[in-house]
């Protein structure tokens, strides 16, 4: 019974992912324009935690070009994830707006900090790769 549950549960995850491979993956400028609309006026244009409305808040703003550095060169991507979907909530992620419509439409298969393929958001995908390439 194990065994069939344990294929039961591969196959639903196996076809999930399929139907995300029916999307293609976002390209970096739909990412900017997520970042633009929904981080910059925090994080600044450079995503360096400079924005426009950045003075004063306590805690600053995420420098979010280090992200990797402090993950010891790989982008984190479940922390990013996490923080982006409000998960984080009461654990350091307080200040951080929630972004409901980055958690809504089309599915794409992202690759997490584990290797798993796991079903998207696009918008959030997308969001999530533009941070990667800010990288520095």
């Amino acid at each position: 019974m194990k065994t069939a549950l344990t294929i039961l549960a591969t196959g639903g995850a196996v076809a999930v992912l399929l139907a995300c491979t029916a999307y293609e993956m976002p390209e970096n400028r739909e990412g900017r324009a997520i970042y633009d609309a929904h981080c910059a006026m925090c994080h600044g244009a450079d995503g360096r935690g400079q924005g426009d409305v950045a003075a004063g808040m306590m805690p600053a703003p995420a420098d979010l070009t280090t992200l990797a550095r402090g993950n010891g060169g790989a982008f984190p991507v479940n922390r990013v994830l996490s923080q982006v979907d409000g998960y984080l909530k009461g654990e350091g992620g307080d200040d951080m707006p929630e972004f409901g419509e980055l958690l809504e439409g089309d599915l794409v298969p992202v690759e997490t900090d584990d290797g798993t393929l796991t079903p998207t958001p696009r918008p959030l995908a997308a969001l999530l790769a533009y941070l990667e390439t800010v990288q520095r």
